[in-house]
């Protein structure tokens, strides 16, 4: 479940903003088809291009297959076949009244704007399996033209089921389906998995000096929003050469109940980063941070209160006085580079404090890139203990198999400050429900992982209302902890069960695995399951957040 604050003024400050999608427009193309005797197409540009599609796996078998359809249902409305449909005239009410009429009408304008879209689809398809350079087509274009060829078949059996829909046995195409995807689509997918070119990913070496060591403060926000927080705290300290100290869980959350901080140091090769614990046993009595150089001047110093002072005070750590280095506000945060970094916070003391950055904009593209900015040899330095690895993959192997979708669903205090947001965030759920519904069938995987905060009353709802072809997509959820089930006994074993922190981390470890993952747009949680599948490679083309593109079809006024 998500964690997150509920507090309307803290929700608003870290609301993040996502940029607004702009569709697609369409592709100008234009299309021509000669048929010969052997029904092959031929393209009006150059007819020798004929060698080059032979040559590629969109042949003119593919193209056969795919215009089949069409040549079906042009004899269907030229023809009266209408009658084949018919099964007892005197008992079918709708026969002889002018509702099956009216109704058989919808019905084939239906289908007559279905065959429009397949037209261009197909004209889409031609244009690009005529291209000469696809003689040495990449993996990729590959991958797409395949991806766009589900969306024809998927379309093409819509048409069938609008010609079939005014009759009395309706979806009989579905009588022997007992997958909610059509079973044509059976090992193929639209849904490649994104190729982040980790190799190419710009780095900087993380050095740091003997005993230099940088003090991480996080204020802001839950969980997830404090761990955005270190890993901006990873790149400072490497930009100044200095270890991390990890914050205590006297002030802070119990980061080694979640993250594994030996695999920081293992991915890097040499110790970069260190707990509380640890430098609480090097400094003895004298913890002390010698220079507190600020990154926010507004709306107070250092983003840290006067409880959060007394806290560290309390453990044993004192600290210099709060110094601004520039003017700056977490409200409108200003890009910096590496550069202005290190003429504004290097320094000799041995202990050096910059407050919180969670709200800090520096190279920000450099920071945010799959991998990390940090040079190391693994997929990601942040990331779940593994115990909560095992348990997530464990629950999988239990519940939900290779093949899911994974929803993060936001609900609780969501309303609001989604609704301060321009455009809103907060969708209704039978709107909500049409989104995730079109994805299931695109992606052609039947089963959904759902971490949420909704209400009973709200997930019920969305359940009863995402449905394919009549049948209903699960919802699935992790149930209550059961002493037959072992999918979690690692978590009782090492004393982890119960501890909200836990189960939001395994929360976004399993969707982070899933094939496909549907966010809640503005949520830090959401963000940091997208950092784990970009570094761990499980990100997908069809990734994306809920009703990504659309506004909310009803949106209430202001207080």
């Amino acid at each position: 479940m998500d964690r997150e604050s509920s507090d309307d003024e803290e929700d608003r400050r870290h609301l993040i903003h996502q940029n607004d999608i702009v569709p697609k427009s369409p592709r100008p193309s234009t299309f021509q088809i000669d048929e010969d005797d052997h029904h092959q197409f031929k393209s009006p540009r150059h007819s020798s291009q004929s060698n080059n599609v032979r040559n590629l796996i969109f042949n003119k078998r593919y193209i056969f297959a795919i215009t089949l359809p069409l040549l079906i249902i042009f004899i269907y409305f030229t023809a009266d076949f209408k009658s084949l449909f018919r099964t007892n005239p005197s008992s079918d009410s709708f026969q002889n009244g002018a509702v099956a009429s009216n109704l058989m009408r919808e019905s084939e304008l239906r289908a007559l704007y279905l065959l429009k879209q397949q037209q261009s689809g197909l004209i889409d398809l031609w244009n690009r399996t005529s291209m000469p350079n696809l003689n040495s087509t990449s993996s990729n274009s590959i991958q797409d033209l395949r991806s766009a060829l589900i969306d024809q078949i998927s379309l093409n059996k819509k048409i069938q089921q609008a010609l079939l829909s005014s009759h009395q046995f309706g979806n009989w195409l579905d009588s022997n389906d007992h997958n909610v995807t059509d079973p044509t689509l059976s090992g193929l997918t639209a849904c490649r998995k994104v190729d982040q070119r980790l190799s190419e990913r710009r780095t900087i070496e993380w050095k740091p000096k003997q005993d230099k060591y940088l003090f991480a403060i996080c204020t802001s926000g839950q969980m997830s929003n404090h761990l955005i927080c270190l890993e901006k705290h990873m790149f400072f300290a490497a930009v100044l050469n200095r270890i991390l100290i990890i914050p205590s869980s006297k002030v802070d959350y119990e980061f080694n109940r979640v993250l594994d901080i030996d695999h920081i140091n293992k991915c890097l090769g040499r110790e970069v980063v260190i707990t509380f614990e640890e430098f609480s046993e090097r400094k003895k009595n004298h913890m002390h941070i010698d220079k507190v150089l600020c990154y926010f001047s507004s709306p107070q110093p250092c983003y840290v209160d006067d409880e959060h002072v007394k806290k560290l005070k309390a453990i044993g750590v004192s600290m210099s006085e709060l110094k601004t280095v520039w003017t700056e506000d977490v409200k409108k945060p200003t890009d910096r580079t590496k550069q202005e970094v290190i003429e504004k916070f290097s320094t000799n003391d041995d202990v050096l404090a910059i407050g919180d950055v969670f709200f800090a904009d520096v190279e920000k593209e450099w920071v945010m890139q799959p991998g990390g900015p940090i040079a190391h040899i693994c997929q990601t330095l942040i990331e779940p203990s593994r115990v909560i690895l095992l348990t997530a993959q464990r629950f999988i192997q239990t519940f939900l198999g290779e093949k899911f979708i994974a929803l993060h669903f936001r609900r609780h205090g969501f309303l609001k400050f989604c609704n301060a947001k321009n455009p809103s965030c907060f969708f209704p759920i039978p709107q909500a429900a049409e989104c995730i519904t079109r994805l299931v069938e695109r992606a052609n995987i039947p089963v959904i992982y759902l971490s949420t905060d909704a209400a009973e009353s709200e997930t019920g709802l969305l359940q009863s209302l995402v449905t394919l072809n009549g049948k209903t997509v699960p919802l699935i959820t992790r149930p209550p902890r059961n002493s037959a089930e072992k999918w979690d006994a690692l978590l009782y074993r090492k004393k982890l069960d119960g501890d909200p922190q836990v189960e939001a981390m395994l929360d976004k470890t399993i969707s982070a695995l899933s094939g496909v993952f549907i966010g809640a747009p503005g949520s830090t949680f959401t963000e940091d399951i997208i950092r784990l599948r970009r570094g761990w490679g499980t990100a997908s083309v069809c990734d994306e957040y809920l009703c990504e593109g659309e506004l909310p079809n009803f949106i209430a006024g202001d207080e």
